[in-house]
């Protein structure tokens, strides 16, 4: 019996074995320790998706409290966090099965300790040079990279037929960091930390509609330390590590096969959309809707869409282990492009009636973005075996990451070149269009080769 003991390590990191798809060993305690790690695990990545976003919960307010930036520098600090986690992420897809899910998970998340504190003393002082909010937004993007080695590793611990529940949820809810860092932070910046305490700082004058008020801005990233430290020294108690390994070249085989390019595709038009949108959606509300009287708050409304989107990404999970992940795409895919076209009719508003509409059209994006970000991670383990697998959804989700990076970009060069947004949505909706036919043609359709 103490061959089947799924906790057996040996050298107290590594476990000695991992066997998910022998029904004895996972009933044996292997199925305690893949949902513990999977708990402690999708903790850590909500915080990694708050540190990563809080530049776009931030970045609205900097003009109200003093800072002189032009649209288009608003729209390169959202997008800098996008450019670093897409490209940390690309150093992340490889680390899991060189150092294993305790030394990963933990050290990756302590080291979101260094953008937070540097975004509590910057907002502080409007005199904060460019550059250097610039590198602080960068740096938001170690959040970024952490998925792509977080996921891969969900992925070794579970058979098959659970992985695009058990990823479902740690990416699902691991979104909701997003929606989270956004929601409280116009509430958090209101009042004054720990009493007033002197080393919380002094708080900004805000100015709103000729309005003045005292924020406290540095509590949108004050809050987040103690969690993030608490979740980074709980991963390095309880984690082990599956005893899965490949060096650094072993790994590059993925890349020989066409189905991590057609995935990569699939997943830029799921992951790479709800990225993108969730870090733009706020300037997007205050650059299409903010010159109306009685303008909406970009953050009262701008939540909503990642925290759909995350949702319908939990719920989707399970779906597409029922029914595959390949038909849920397909029509995951056909959502967000009928949501896209339907946005570009009111992306040109005459007043603030449309506004109501234009959150429901996004919304609809967002939840249908969701749904594709749970089914084409259904699909990966299905195609690749679990090494590949894990490093298919590093890769795939290393280049999906740009999303916000490019998604601000392209805002601000057609708000640059058009004052308006609808050329973006014209060309994602050209985009959806061709991953809904690839993923049918692969995999989707009734004799496809690899149907998953």
């Amino acid at each position: 019996m103490a061959t089947l003991n799924p906790s057996a390590t040996t050298d107290g990191t590594w476990l000695s074995r991992w066997e998910p798809e022998n029904t004895s060993f996972w009933s044996a305690g292997a199925s305690r320790l893949a949902w513990r790690t999977l708990t402690i695990t999708t903790l850590n990545l909500t915080m990694a998706f708050i540190v990563w976003f809080l530049v776009s919960a931030l970045v609205v307010r900097l003009p109200q409290i003093g800072f002189k930036f032009t649209p288009q520098q608003l729209f390169w600090l959202a997008a800098m966090p996008g450019l670093a986690g897409g490209t940390l992420r690309l150093v992340h897809m490889f680390l899991t099965p060189m150092f294993g899910t305790r030394l990963v998970v933990s050290l990756s998340t302590l080291s979101l300790l260094i953008p937070l504190v540097g975004w509590f003393y910057a907002v502080q002082d409007p005199g904060t040079p460019y550059w250097m909010l610039m590198l602080l937004a960068f740096l938001a993007g170690l959040g970024g990279g952490n998925f792509s080695s977080f996921m891969p590793s969900t992925s070794l611990f579970f058979p098959k037929r659970l992985q695009g529940t058990a990823l479902a949820i740690q990416a699902g809810i691991g979104n909701f960091g997003v929606s989270i860092v956004q929601f409280v932070t116009p509430w958090i910046i209101g009042f004054a930390l720990m009493g007033g305490a002197a080393f919380m700082g002094d708080s900004q004058t805000l100015t709103k509609a000729g309005v003045q008020s005292q924020v406290y801005l540095q509590n949108a990233a004050a809050v987040m330390i103690p969690f993030v430290f608490v979740f980074g020294v709980s991963a390095w108690l309880m984690l082990k590590s599956v005893p899965v390994k490949a060096n650094f070249a072993q790994q590059f085989d993925i890349f020989r096969s066409r189905h991590t390019w057609s995935m990569t595709s699939l997943y830029i038009m799921t992951f790479g959309a709800f990225s993108g949108l969730s870090a733009t959606f706020p300037l997007l509300i205050k650059q299409i809707y903010g010159g109306f009287e009685g303008a909406p708050d970009p953050l009262a409304w701008a939540f909503w869409g990642p925290l759909v989107g995350s949702a319908a990404r939990v719920v989707a999970g399970p779906l597409s282990d029922k029914f595959g992940g390949a038909r849920v795409t397909h029509w995951a895919g056909l959502g967000m492009l009928g949501a896209t076209l339907w946005v570009t009719t009111l992306t040109s508003p005459t007043g603030l009636d449309s506004f109501p509409m234009f959150v429901a059209g996004m919304l609809t994006l967002f939840f249908f973005a969701g749904v594709g970000n749970a089914s084409t991670f259904k699909q990966m383990p299905m195609l690749f075996e679990p090494r590949q697998a894990g490093g298919v959804i590093g890769f795939t989700a290393a280049i999906a990451a740009y999303g916000p990076f490019l998604f601000g970009m392209l805002f601000a060069a057609s708000f640059g070149a058009f004052k308006s947004a609808t050329p973006v949505f014209y060309g994602l909706a050209a985009f959806f269009a061709f991953n809904v036919v690839l993923n049918w043609w692969m995999y989707a359709r009734r004799g496809a080769a690899n149907p998953c």
